[in-house]
């Protein structure tokens, strides 16, 4: 197989690679087929593609990556823009083989202005470094992807990433001011401003933010900060039932209450995390909230206060909370693991992402765990309840025919639930060739016509990241 994928490369790709070396230098490109199996699948692991990616380049410049666009619209090559490949939905998966554009080494925060409230980086940077480096001045950089990490600034534009904290501060869309920005034919185009406002013209910031890197590759963004939290404080209220838990969250919302983290976890989650990674978490109970608030430390108190006052009112079993910054980090910890525990159980993990009213959160959570059942599947329910984005975690053997097959129906289901029940296909993993033939039960016809029309415009070649979202 090896011997053949080398053939190949070799048959088609020897001119390109040359050109692409002139490009970046020969010290920054993969082409050994060995080197290249790395990047055939993403963070999905399906073997979604047919074939390898037939180089990899790691650019430098925005003009690299300009003149490598140049090159492959001319020769209609596939391009898929990657950062850590962290993606849940198969978006970085070479679909049709082609050039991969790797940015681990445009990875610079190239100035953080505690003035304007703003920071200009390159698409590499890790959001966890972002966080910790703004944080010397004071600001804040809010989404935090469970895998923040190793998840890059690029990967959270092209999927408006989220996480935990998005029921108060918003996900990626909420922070990107101006871009800059790759189109298919090498051009280059900024796409805002670097005001704190702006209706000049169409928002294409907005247009790209989200768009999966299919209409133009961001090598460069200006991303909104606000100032830090003073302080925070995280507790786990435990419940009997998931519908409790449920309408305990609505009582908070509804006492305009707003905490910064609301997530839940159910029993079986809770018990992975625990034989995983042993903080204390309580096994035996159905369902757990995961709730954070920040502000100054008197408002702390008083959010905690009723919060807990609400959590009882609606059988909370037991509550406790975190009294230091080890036992919050522990909790913390315990909470990103999850993935990595989910991985114990299987071969496979495969994280789904829907997104439904918080009203419905109760039906949705009883037909994930209906649904694995029928198709005698593994599943672990949890998601930021707060804004009704549910990751219920699959954990299986991808080379167990009757598995997989079992996991495309069961999947099949869940996303025609999600959308019967007012719901969509994704609040944050994003489309990816995985779920791109579900999209029509989700997105209007006329809406999709209007995006196919926009991809076409922008990408007429279709070379970038294609099959993917349309």
């Amino acid at each position: 197989m090896i011997t053949k994928e080398k053939e190949k490369n070799n048959k088609f790709y020897p001119n390109i690679s040359n050109k692409l070396s002139k490009i970046v230098g020969k010290n920054n490109i993969i082409s050994d087929i060995e080197g290249l199996y790395a990047y055939s699948f993403d963070c999905a692991h399906i073997p979604f593609n047919k074939e390898y990616p037939r180089i990899v380049v790691f650019p430098e410049t925005t003009k690299d990556v300009s003149d490598i666009l140049r090159l492959a619209n001319k020769y209609k090559i596939p391009v898929i823009a990657r950062g850590a490949g962290t993606n849940h939905a198969g978006g970085c998966a070479p679909v049709k083989g082609g050039i991969i554009i790797h940015f681990s080494k445009m990875n610079k925060i190239l100035d953080i202005n505690s003035m304007n409230l703003t920071c200009r980086v390159q698409p590499g940077v890790v959001v966890g470094e972002l966080q910790k480096e703004v944080k010397k001045s004071g600001l804040f950089f809010p989404p935090d992807p469970s895998n923040l990490a190793v998840s890059t600034i690029g990967g959270g534009i092209a999927l408006s990433s989220g996480g935990p904290r998005a029921f108060k501060y918003g996900t990626f869309k909420d922070y990107v001011l101006d871009l800059e920005v790759v189109l298919a034919d090498g051009t280059i185009m900024r796409t805002g401003a670097q005001t704190a406002k702006n209706v000049t013209g169409y928002n294409l910031t907005q247009l790209f933010t989200g768009s999966e890197g299919t209409l133009g590759i961001v090598t460069e963004a200006l991303l909104k900060l606000i100032p830090s939290p003073e302080y925070s404080n995280v507790l786990m209220a435990y419940f009997n039932t998931i519908s409790d838990a449920v309408d305990a969250v609505s009582s908070i919302i509804n006492s305009h209450l707003v905490p910064s983290v609301v997530d839940l976890l159910d029993k079986k989650t809770l018990q992975t995390i625990e034989s995983f990674y042993p903080t204390g978490l309580l096994t035996d109970k159905e369902a757990a909230l995961l709730i954070e608030v920040d502000g100054d430390k008197s408002s702390i108190i008083i959010q905690q206060n009723k919060i807990i006052e609400l959590c009882k009112k609606y059988n909370s079993v037991h509550i406790e909370c975190a009294e230091n910054e080890i036992q919050k980090e522990k909790i913390w910890t315990a909470r990103r693991s999850s993935f990595g525990a989910c991985a114990q159980l299987a071969p496979n993990v495969i994280t789904e992402d829907v997104v439904v009213p918080r009203s419905k959160i109760s039906e949705m959570a009883s037909g994930i765990l209906s649904i694995s059942n029928k198709y005698n599947l593994t599943a672990l329910v949890m998601g930021h309840i707060g804004d009704g984005n549910i990751h219920p975690n699959f954990a299986l053997d991808l080379r167990d025919i009757v598995q997989k097959s079992n996991f495309e129906k069961a999947k099949t289901e869940l996303f025609e639930l999600a959308v019967k029940l007012g719901g969509t296909l994704s609040g944050e993993h994003g489309i990816g060739c995985q779920k791109s033939v579900y999209l029509p039960i989700a997105v209007d016809r006329t809406a999709l016509k209007i995006m196919s029309d926009i991809k076409k415009l922008l990408d007429p070649n279709n070379i970038l990241n294609p099959d993917k979202m349309i």
